[in-house]
C-alpha cells in the first residue's frame, strides 16, 4: 500500500528528500552540531519557520483541498502553544521555588510549595491561586494530551454546529473569525488564568535541561519540526490522495453535487477540519517553546488571516505550495522587520522596511491573486504539465479522421 501510494505521488518523495538534505546542511553549519556558521537566533528562525510551514500544509488541506476558508486555524496553534507552555511554566518555576525553599531552617511543606509556585506565576495578575485550567500542569504525558483533545475537541464542536446547519461560503470563514476573536478577546483577560496580556514567557528554559546551552535545545527543536512536518505532509498527502481524495476535492468544486451522489459531506468536512486543528495545535507546541514566549495578540484573528495569505502566494491546492509560500514569507518577514533590510533614502523620504513590510505582503498578495492565482508553487506546472505530449499512434475513430495527428495530442485530463 505504502509503495503504491508513494508511486502515485513522487511529489511526496520529493519533499522528503529536500527536506531531509535541508536538516542535514542546516546541521553540520549549525553551532552546536557543526562548524557553527549559522547562529543559534538562525536556527531557532528556521524550526520556527518549519513549524509554521506544517500549519500552512493543514490550512491548504482545509481551503486548499475542501474549499473551507477558515479564519481561525491560528486559535488551534495558539492553544497547542498554551498548552504546552503551562507546563514548561509550572515545572520550571517548581525547580526554581524549590532550591529556594530548600535552604530554609524548616523543610516546607507540599502546600507552601504549592502557593509559592503559584505566587511566582500569577503575581503578575495579583493572584497566587492556580486556575481549573492548570489542574493537569503538573504532568507533561497530560499537557501533551491537552495538545491534541483541546484544538480537536474545539473543532468538533464547532465544526460539528456549523457544518449540521449547512454554513459555507464566507458565512462560515466570518464564523472563524468570530470564534478566534472571542478567544482571543477571552485571553487577554488577566481572570482568564493563562496570565492574560502578560501571557506564558521563558518557554525557552527547559525544565531540567537549564545547563545545556541554547544551541544545544535549538537544535532539538528544529530536528522535531522537522520530523513533525515530514510527518504532517506524508499525512496529508494521503488524506488528499485516492477516493476520499476525490470526495474532498469534489466537495470543494460543487457541494451540492457530492451529496446528490450519495455523500455525507458534513462527515468529510468535520473530518479534514479537526484533523487540521489537531496538527496545527502541534505545530503550536513545537513553535512557541523556540519563540520563548505566546500572549493572546498571538491568536488574534489577523494571524489566522496571514495564513491564509501565506497559502495564497505559495498556491492552494498543492502542499508543497503551502511549505514554499510559509517558509518565502516568514523568511522575508523575519529579514524585513529584523533590520536585515536596508532602508532607502528618497531625500524626501526614507523607505523603513519595519514600517513597510506588511503593505509590501498586502500588495504581493493582490498581484498574487490577480495575475498568478495559482501562486509560486503553480510555476511547477509548467515543468510537469506543459511539457511534449508522450502518446503516440494511430488513435483516431475511424479511417476518415486524422488519427496520427489526434494521437500526437495529449487529452487534458491524462495530464498528471
Amino acid at each position: 500500500m505504502t509503495q503504491g501510494f508513494l508511486s502515485k505521488n513522487p511529489s511526496v518523495l520529493w519533499f522528503l528528500a529536500i527536506l531531509g538534505l535541508f536538516t542535514v546542511v542546516v546541521t553540520v553549519l549549525a553551532e552546536a552540531t557543526g562548524i557553527g556558521l549559522l547562529s543559534t537566533s538562525f536556527i531557532k528562525t528556521l524550526g520556527k519557520t518549519l513549524c509554521l510551514c506544517l500549519i500552512a500544509v493543514a490550512m491548504d488541506v482545509v481551503w486548499g483541498y475542501c474549499g473551507i476558508l477558515s479564519l481561525g486555524h491560528f486559535a488551534f496553534f495558539g492553544i497547542g502553544g498554551y498548552a504546552i507552555g503551562m507546563w514548561l511554566m509550572y515545572a520550571r518555576t517548581e525547580i526554581i521555588v524549590t532550591e529556594s525553599l530548600a535552604a530554609a531552617a524548616i523543610p516546607p511543606t507540599p502546600s507552601e510549595i504549592e502557593n509559592a509556585i503559584g505566587t511566582q506565576i500569577f503575581g503578575v495578575v495579583g493572584s497566587s491561586d492556580f486556575p481549573a485550567l492548570w489542574a493537569f500542569s503538573d504532568s507533561l504525558f497530560l499537557q501533551l494530551l491537552m495538545v491534541v483533545l483541546v484544538p480537536g475537541l474545539l473543532a468538533l464542536v464547532f465544526g460539528w454546529l456549523a457544518f449540521r446547519s449547512r454554513v459555507t461560503g464566507v458565512y462560515l470563514s466570518i464564523l472563524t473569525q468570530a470564534m478566534t476573536l472571542a478567544l482571543s478577546l477571552y485571553l487577554f483577560q488577566n481572570d482568564s488564568g493563562l496570565r492574560g496580556n502578560n501571557g506564558l514567557s521563558g518557554l525557552q528554559n527547559l525544565p531540567g535541561l537549564e545547563d545545556t546551552p541554547q544551541s544545544v535545545v535549538s537544535i532539538g527543536f528544529f530536528w522535531a519540526s522537522a520530523l513533525a512536518l515530514a510527518m504532517g505532509y506524508v499525512l496529508f498527502a494521503w488524506v488528499v490522495s485516492g477516493k476520499m481524495g476525490s470526495v474532498i476535492r469534489g466537495i470543494r468544486d460543487n457541494e451540492s453535487r457530492v451529496r446528490f451522489l450519495g455523500y455525507h459531506v458534513e462527515s468529510y468536512k468535520l473530518f479534514v477540519f479537526t484533523l487540521t486543528a489537531i496538527v496545527s495545535g502541534i505545530a503550536g507546541a513545537l513553535y512557541y517553546p523556540q519563540a520563548g514566549i505566546i500572549n493572546p495578540a498571538e491568536i488574534a484573528p489577523i494571524a489566522s488571516i496571514y495564513l491564509a495569505v501565506w497559502v495564497a502566494i505559495g498556491g492552494r491546492g498543492r502542499l508543497y505550495g503551502a511549505v514554499i509560500g510559509a517558509a518565502f514569507v516568514s523568511l522575508l518577514s523575519s529579514w524585513f522587520t529584523g533590520g536585515g533590510a536596508p532602508s532607502i533614502p528618497l531625500g524626501f523620504y526614507t523607505i523603513n522596511w519595519t514600517d513597510w513590510w506588511l503593505v509590501l505582503l498586502g500588495l504581493s498578495f493582490v498581484l498574487v491573486t490577480l495575475f498568478a492565482p495559482k501562486g509560486i508553487g503553480g510555476l511547477f506546472d509548467y515543468i510537469t504539465i506543459n511539457r511534449a505530449p508522450q502518446r503516440v499512434g494511430d488513435f483516431g475513430p475511424d479511417k476518415g479522421a486524422l488519427r496520427r495527428e489526434e494521437g500526437q495530442q495529449e487529452p487534458e485530463e491524462r495530464r498528471p
